[in-house]
């Protein structure tokens, strides 16, 4: 039975006020705050997380039901998803560059972890799967990258995410579970990890600079990118998960209005925090696709996504988040794989 009020439909399959909703990666960026949203709808919610890139202060252990759990062990996975009503499938490793020198690492996590988490749903009689696949599912094509036109993901970490893709497809005509499929491209917001060497450029300029450290760029800075406030994902993500009538979709999510330079994103972040020397270039990491940005005609059209923070205002948020945690030094808690003339100096000798 569905109904309709204020414009707002609702899949009373799906959406009662004891849904249980499973997220994997609950300590991580996006998963931690899925978990605060739908805490705030009244979700009953559980999720797991390996620590790695999540931490414990990022979740409310008195809402939320956290398993430390590796999504890549399925027999750790099975027993925790019992009596669950849709999966959100937030956890990865969201390393583009670095899956180039580690791809076992990158492929067992993304590509072995998804076809764990797939099988436990199915094993437990899940009725729905949201996947969270990244914009590296398109690789160097030319932007806007649209969710009907051909992929060529140009990094493993690309690759992963694809494959992880076709096998939930798969699985979900075989066994007739529901899915949809989320493109979030370059999330920023609170609770984002800034100690990573390896990823989330605005985090890691930050956190340099509040250390009084000149950030580095690869290459000449040209590289465009569009950043999505965590805050506007929230909702088109929701809508895949409970909403009856948007099934087996793809869809990409996040802004496509504002489009800037690494450069143009230095120059905001040197005159936000008042810091006036000059940025370290150094040479380009292999395989960057270098103008990256989604169409978000789709998302517009089938979920009503507006993008309601600007990108100043996003910035705002993880600048303020940082200083009240205060700047830390990077973290390497990854192993690089591959150490040759081709591995960034900046990653081999630890250089953040």
């Amino acid at each position: 039975m569905d109904l309709t009020f204020y414009g707002l439909h609702l899949n009373l399959s799906l959406i009662r006020n004891n849904m249980h909703v499973f997220i994997t990666g609950i300590a991580g960026f996006l998963g931690a705050n899925l978990a605060d949203y739908y805490v705030a709808k009244g979700f009953q919610v559980s999720g797991c997380d390996n620590l790695v890139g999540g931490t414990l202060d990022n979740i409310d252990n008195k809402k939320v039901k956290f398993f430390k759990a590796n999504c890549e062990n399925l027999e750790e996975m099975k027993p925790i998803m019992k009596n669950i009503d849709v999966v959100i499938h937030a956890a990865a490793y969201p390393h583009e560059g670095l899956s180039s020198f580690s791809p076992f690492l990158i492929c067992k996590s993304n590509f072995i972890g998804s076809v764990s988490v797939f099988t436990a749903a199915v094993q437990n009689n899940v009725k729905r799967i949201v996947f969270c696949s990244s914009m590296a599912r398109y690789g160097d094509v030319k932007p806007p990258f649209t969710e009907e036109q051909k992929v060529n993901p140009v990094d493993p970490y690309g690759v992963s995410k694809l494959a992880a893709e076709d096998v939930l497809k798969i699985m979900s005509k075989t066994h007739g579970f529901e899915y949809n499929i989320a493109v979030p491209h370059n999330i920023i917001g609170p609770k984002q990890k800034y100690d990573d060497p390896f990823r989330n450029v605005v985090s890691i300029m930050t956190n340099l600079i509040l250390q009084n450290r000149r950030p580095i760029i690869y290459g000449d800075g040209n590289q465009t990118r569009n950043f999505s406030d965590i805050d506007d994902c929230m909702f088109c993500i929701d809508k895949l998960a409970t909403d009856k009538k948007i099934v087996s979709q793809i869809v990409n999510i996040g802004p496509d209005e504002e489009s800037i330079t690494i450069n143009e994103l230095y120059k905001i972040l040197v005159n936000k925090l008042k810091f006036n020397e000059p940025a370290k270039y150094v040479e380009d990491r292999p395989n960057e696709v270098k103008n990256a940005t989604c169409s978000s005609d789709k998302a517009r059209k089938i979920l009503n996504y507006k993008t309601s923070v600007s990108l100043d205002e996003s910035i705002d948020k993880v600048i303020e988040f940082i200083k009240k945690k205060g700047p830390k030094e990077f973290e390497y808690n990854y192993e690089l794989e591959i150490n040759n003339d081709l591995t960034p100096k900046t990653w081999k000798n630890k250089i953040f």
